[in-house]
């Protein structure tokens, strides 16, 4: 728990950090998550740490239940209260929150933060590094996790890590890639597809 929250707290400064490094322009660019700017997923992870039940429950209701129109939602109304600056500072100022949605594990955080950092990254053309414990803790998070949609996605698929000492999924169809790219096509992001190889990685790109 305690190098879970470790992971989050630092992955969360430097996402703060790559964030403050852009320019205005930068702030509209349209992330890996088509219906968010980067100012959107900037505000979406600023107030990951600040919702209440209540703001969960009153979004859940106003998206009829849809959990991922409550978020695309919440974050781009919050993204229109809050100026770059001031969503840079509450992701600062909440780095080490304990604070998660209802139902989330507390590695789910640290899986949002590392994959979110790339969906910003990746269309600014920046290269951000990912640390190997924490990606390869979240793959085996995400791969036995209800919530993200990679247990269906990833049936019948063992991945394997060109870059690091690590296999996940009891399949056997064989994806290889480096981390950052399996974790990002494990979450259902086409981007991480192209540097995999391997006769499943069709089967994981149709997911």
């Amino acid at each position: 728990m305690d190098e879970i929250s470790a992971w989050t707290k630092a992955e969360r400064l430097s996402f703060a950090e790559l964030l403050e490094g852009l320019d205005e322009q930068d702030w509209s660019v349209k992330t890996l998550c088509p219906e968010w700017t980067v100012h959107a997923m900037a505000a979406h992870l600023a107030q990951s740490t600040r919702n209440k039940l209540r703001d969960t429950l009153f979004g859940a209701i106003k998206a009829k239940g849809n959990w991922d129109k409550m978020n695309v939602d919440q974050a781009i109304g919050y993204a229109a209260r809050f100026s770059p600056a001031e969503l840079v500072a509450q992701i600062r100022e909440d780095a080490a929150s304990p604070r998660r949605s209802p139902g989330a594990k507390p590695i789910d955080p640290l899986a949002d933060v590392l994959i979110h950092g790339q969906d910003v990254a990746r269309p600014l053309g920046i290269d951000r590094p990912m640390p190997e414990k924490p990606v390869i803790a979240a793959l085996e998070h995400l791969l036995v996790s209800p919530f993200w949609g990679a247990r269906k996605r990833c049936k019948e698929l063992r991945l394997i890590a060109t870059d690091a000492e690590w296999t996940g999924g009891g399949g056997t169809e064989e994806v290889r890639g480096p981390l950052a790219d399996l974790l990002l096509a494990v979450s259902g992001r086409s981007a991480g597809l192209a540097t995999l190889t391997g006769p499943g990685t069709s089967r994981l790109g149709a997911g």
